[in-house]
């Protein structure tokens, strides 16, 4: 049952994206549509729990023994980056279309610190592996679930009638701050 309220709790109590707003710069830069969110959700869930399996490893079995912790951030980091280069060579082959929609977001994935924050609270909270991958697997999931639903608001959005001076970036973090407060009442269940 604990590992039933870790899930609840990453994915709406404690979404990564909307309670603890890490990762924003995706957020708001590809969910103009629905397809490129759809296609960065997925990216940033498989780098997620890539990058939670490998540093969660490196921590636990490198780092903490030999009293490493200090280069955690910087070992982190590096293991990101690789395993967005390797989703960004398999998007460039295996989906030439989605790869040119994500454009320059798809890097931004190295140095977005939903992943890297995922990846120091898997640490810092010391979880063991079945915990770390729940916990990293459901926080992408809700950060994948945000900005869909953000991406869908934000098309829907665009055929509205939005005055003028609210248009673009401005409603679109007024909707996520609606969104966001919407992820608050979800604090009572977990």
């Amino acid at each position: 049952m604990d590992l039933f309220y870790l899930s609840v709790s990453a994915i709406f109590v404690n979404n990564i994206l909307l309670a603890q707003y890490l990762g924003n710069c995706p957020f708001l830069g590809v969910s103009k549509k629905l397809e490129t969110a759809l296609g960065m959700a997925m990216a940033v869930v498989f780098v997620t729990i890539m990058a939670a399996i490998c540093t969660w490893a490196v921590f636990t079995y490198f780092l903490k023994p030999y009293g490493l912790e200090f280069l955690q951030t910087l070992s982190f980091i590096l293991i990101i980056a690789s395993l967005v280069q390797l989703v960004e060579i398999i998007m460039k082959k295996q989906s030439r279309v989605l790869y040119n929609a994500l454009g320059v977001y798809l890097p931004l994935i190295t140095t977005n610190c939903a992943v890297m924050g995922v990846a120091l609270l898997v640490a810092r909270k010391e979880y063991g592996f079945i915990e770390m991958l729940v916990f990293s697997s459901m926080s992408a999931v809700g950060f994948g679930l945000a900005l869909i639903v953000f991406a869908g608001i934000r098309e829907r959005l665009m055929i509205s009638a939005v005055p003028q001076s609210l248009r673009g970036t401005s409603i679109a973090l007024i909707t996520a701050g609606i969104m966001a407060l919407a992820f608050i009442g979800f604090q009572g269940m977990a």
